[in-house]
């Protein structure tokens, strides 16, 4: 019997490291020198085996930076009570988050209209990456009335979590009362954070939480990876 190529054998070797998680969604594969070394065959036919990966959509190269494992998309709700930690336990993700910038500065115009603040008005802005099973998922840029909130950015130090941190702040919760979304593609800083080429589809959202009065408490920005994310508008209570 006619055996089978050794580049097959090669994917279905890695096709079985990924399946036991020893590459992880969003995770550095080994280099093609890595890999040939450690199959005994030459570059060629290691690149051959990581293209029928990639024809599968397992694996997916970022030009300059290597091959990652993809990451399986993430379903995430967006209603009237969108909480990120609690949405990603909800679908049995593992959710975390780098801080990028924790800062109070003026408000800019948009801003201010969004969140209905007068000019000169201080804002608490969180910026950041949104993370499922260690796999990037989106950037965030949120903006917080101060004045309203003067002990936040120290809350979101502890705890990342802006629902935890607007709690111990005195609000017990808040409701988006509008999300807009809009595509657009990923510029250089964008793709590095998000490990994905530049020029890659990015999903954009737009939204404005209130509290119980009908009080802008948050306005924010997120750019999701394409790719990576299966939005869901629902209508939560």
């Amino acid at each position: 019997m006619a055996r089978s190529p050794i580049w097959q054998t090669i994917a279905q070797t890695l096709r079985e490291d990924i399946s036991a998680g020893h590459y992880l969604p969003g995770g550095k594969m080994p280099t093609e020198a890595q890999l040939a070394e450690r199959f005994g065959v030459n570059r060629h036919t290691v690149r051959r085996a990581l293209k029928d990966l990639a024809d599968a959509g397992t694996v997916f190269a970022r030009r300059g930076a290597g091959v990652f494992v993809t990451a399986k998309p993430t379903p995430y709700p967006i209603g009237r009570r969108v909480r990120f930690h609690q949405n990603l336990a909800a679908m049995g993700r593992i959710a975390d988050r780098k801080l990028l910038r924790l800062e109070t500065r003026s408000a800019d115009k948009t801003e201010r209209s969004q969140l209905e603040l007068p000019e000169h008005a201080p804002v608490h802005i969180y910026e950041g990456v949104s993370f499922a099973d260690r796999a990037p998922i989106a950037l965030f840029v949120t903006a917080f009335p101060a004045e309203m909130f003067p002990a936040l950015t120290e809350a979101l130090q502890q705890t990342f979590s802006v629902t935890e941190a607007l709690k111990s702040c005195g609000l017990k919760d808040y409701t988006r009362i509008r999300t807009q979304l809009t595509a657009e593609r990923a510029n250089s800083a964008q793709a590095a954070h998000l490990r994905i080429n530049e020029g890659a589809p990015l999903l954009k959202t737009e939204s404005v939480n209130i509290d119980g009065t009908g009080s802008p408490v948050e306005y924010g920005q997120t750019w999701f990876v394409g790719d990576r994310v299966t939005l869901t508008v629902s209508e939560d209570d």
